[in-house]
């Protein structure tokens, strides 16, 4: 099923702040939230959405890039966004700290997002691609060097299933209240548990191989699908496949930016390619049947006599695909005419012949004329 615009998950317009952006998740939290809607697997889809459609629109970059490119410009097939393979308890363990008091409808804190939950560090790492490959799209496989669950605990830290208990000074809860006298009357408040840092439970026994982190070192291959049609600079993100988190917890993201290789012979321009022929004086002048680059191979193009240099030849759809589908740029054939710096003895007498004859001087009205269907041509 396509991905519905995040605009219009949070129903807000396009130019919408932060703070409206926050208030409306805030709103569609609150109506789709899993205790309010036990069991309504709909309400939770809803819930899951409307966090994706948060986590993209309250980050500058990530917004920028969705603005510029669509759902594509997050990772499209590759695993963009954020909802989509994501727990209840990983969005309360990114976005717990905007909701407060305010899903619980029975007062008070919801035990949900009481419990800190570790979150893995993302990765970023660059892949060059060909032009051949923006053209068409690519399927690659990434050697990461990252940190992974250890193996020997499960990732929990611990060196058996006994190894846990819970924290003696939140009593699991991650929290800890505190109640102070003031001449203004009583003040409460709820800190961060310091002994367990939040996450509800101590290790009595750790882990000898990842020594109680529950996260060891290795490299992973990460296969990866990158759309045709991006961009140099553009970035995409793989969900869960950054740092694993330590003890558990939400893995963090691998960021994919996009570099571009330089083509021998074209020239990208947004979703257009450029080429720059050379042809001769006569080629020119009589006319001739030329090869140039494209993506797909060779292309033969004919050209007409008394071609102008400057002109500008345009072969539709022959370009770059737009990275949301919309289309295919153009090839523009430039044309240049190659001056020869030497000649010999006959050459130039042919040459100071040509220079008699009107038919090749220039005319100021035809040269004007070709300056402006250059320019139409080009931007047609």
């Amino acid at each position: 099923m396509a991905k519905r615009d995040y605009y219009d998950v949070l129903q807000v317009p396009r130019s919408a702040s932060k703070d409206e952006i926050k208030k409306a998740y805030r709103k569609k939290a609150l109506e789709y939230h899993p205790d309010k809607n036990p069991g309504n697997k709909e309400a939770e889809e809803k819930f899951k959405e409307a966090a994706e459609a948060y986590e993209v629109l309250s980050d500058d970059n990530k917004r920028s890039r969705y603005d510029n490119y669509g759902h594509a410009g997050l990772g499209g097939a590759a695993g963009g966004g954020f909802g989509g393979g994501m727990t209840i308890e990983d969005i309360f363990a990114n976005f717990g700290d905007i909701f407060g008091d305010v899903f619980n409808p029975f007062g008070g804190f919801s035990s949900r997002s009481s419990r800190r939950i570790n979150k893995g560090s993302n990765i970023r790492v660059k892949v060059k691609l060909k032009l051949e490959e923006i053209a068409n799209g690519v399927d690659k496989k990434i050697k990461v060097s990252k940190y992974i669950p250890c193996d020997a605990c499960n990732g929990s830290g611990a060196r058996n299933a006994t190894g846990h208990a819970t924290c003696s000074t939140c009593r699991g809860t991650g929290q800890v209240t505190r109640i102070t006298n003031t001449f203004l009357g009583q003040m409460q408040t709820t800190t961060t548990c310091p002994t367990c840092n939040g996450e509800g439970k101590t290790i009595a026994d750790k882990c000898p191989k990842c020594a109680g982190e529950g996260i060891v070192k290795s490299e992973e291959i990460i296969p990866i699908s990158i759309p045709a049609g991006v961009g140099e600079g553009m970035q995409m993100t793989v969900s869960g496949k950054g740092n694993a988190a330590r003890r558990g917890g939400v893995n963090g993201d691998l960021l994919i930016l996009i570099q571009e290789e330089e083509h021998p012979e074209l020239i990208r321009d947004g979703n257009d390619l450029l080429y720059n022929l050379y042809l001769s004086i006569p080629e020119a002048t009589m006319g001739a049947a030329v090869e140039i680059p494209a993506i797909d191979g060779k292309v033969k193009i004919r050209i007409e006599p008394g071609t102008q240099p400057g002109k500008i030849l345009r072969l539709r759809n022959k370009g770059l695909p737009n990275v949301n589908g919309y289309g295919k740029g153009d090839l523009l054939v430039s044309i240049n005419v190659w001056i020869p710096k030497e000649l010999s003895r006959e050459e130039k007498a042919l040459m100071e012949k040509f220079s008699q004859s009107r038919n090749f001087k220039p005319d100021p009205d035809a040269m004007e004329k070709n300056f402006f269907e250059r320019m139409k041509s080009y931007f047609k």
